[in-house]
């Protein structure tokens, strides 16, 4: 992948074996890869000690990284690459810096009057424009299951849209994917969304009401949802999960399906 050498690529894994009651300790604690294939298994596997070689991981005082916390964390940014074939997808950053907590971040808006707003926000992610990823570490901890939530992929999908430019919503699609088609289908939906809280507030949405801060922001949330709560997103916004389904070249919702028809744990929990 990333188009390394064969060899290399053998003296990387070669050279940071993972063990396996390591790999399988990172897999009880991701259930939402549940039901993958063995081959998918082994490409995760494969893939995460090749991210860990590539990607520096910053852990700020407060922040305990050992070999199992940093699979945990490469494990679920490669999630989204898992079909999407040898191209180097995460390029243009090399750090991943974690902090202890959320943190503050320097925010600035223009009003539709001009008015330009500074502030600080108090987030538990960022993704810079060639520059690092950030992320607190009890946002990645909590990340992992069927809950809707995942910080990781989350900043990774910015990454993703990054690579056309600024985040804008639009990531680089397929060949057989329509760029009209994408448009309509998250532009209704954020609409939609963007709608219900205008109306309310308040409102109780189907989908982090996040996702109604800006299209990339739509982006992000929906890629979380498609890979941890794929049934609460088709349910929502079956459109938006179809697009995401041909962009991913996945279908986590079959696979949930098929544990909750088979799997006595998902039927239990059912």
């Amino acid at each position: 992948m990333w188009s390394l050498s064969a060899w290399r690529r053998q003296r990387i894994l070669a050279k940071h074996p993972i063990a396996d009651d390591l790999w399988q300790r990172v897999r009880h604690h991701l259930s939402f890869l549940d039901g993958i294939s063995a081959e998918e298994d082994q490409w995760l596997r494969e893939a995460s000690v090749l991210f860990l070689d590539d990607k520096h991981l910053t852990a700020l005082p407060g922040v305990e990284l050992h070999q199992e916390q940093r699979l945990l964390l490469a494990v679920q940014a490669q999630l989204p690459l898992l079909h999407l074939g040898d191209l180097n997808w995460y390029q243009g950053f090399h750090e991943i810096v974690l902090y202890p907590d959320d943190f503050l971040s320097p925010q600035r808006h223009r009003d539709a009057s001009g008015v330009e707003h500074e502030w600080d926000g108090e987030h538990s992610g960022e993704a810079w424009q060639q520059g690092p990823i950030i992320l607190a570490w009890p946002g990645v901890m909590a990340s992992g299951g069927w809950e809707g939530y995942n910080l990781v992929i989350h900043e990774l999908a910015h990454k993703l849209d990054m690579l056309n430019g600024d985040a804008n919503g639009l990531p680089p699609l397929h060949a057989d994917m329509r760029v009209s088609d994408w448009a309509r289908v998250m532009q209704q939906a954020y609409d939609d969304l963007d709608g219900q809280l205008d109306q309310d507030p308040d409102a109780q949405t189907a989908i982090d009401p996040y996702a109604a801060e800006n299209p990339a922001e739509f982006f992000a949330v929906t890629s979380e949802y498609f890979f941890s709560a794929p049934d609460l997103l088709h349910e929502a916004y079956p459109q938006v999960y179809e697009q995401l389904k041909l962009f991913y070249r996945q279908d986590p919702l079959a696979r949930l399906r098929q544990l909750q028809a088979e799997d006595p744990v998902y039927q239990a929990h059912d």
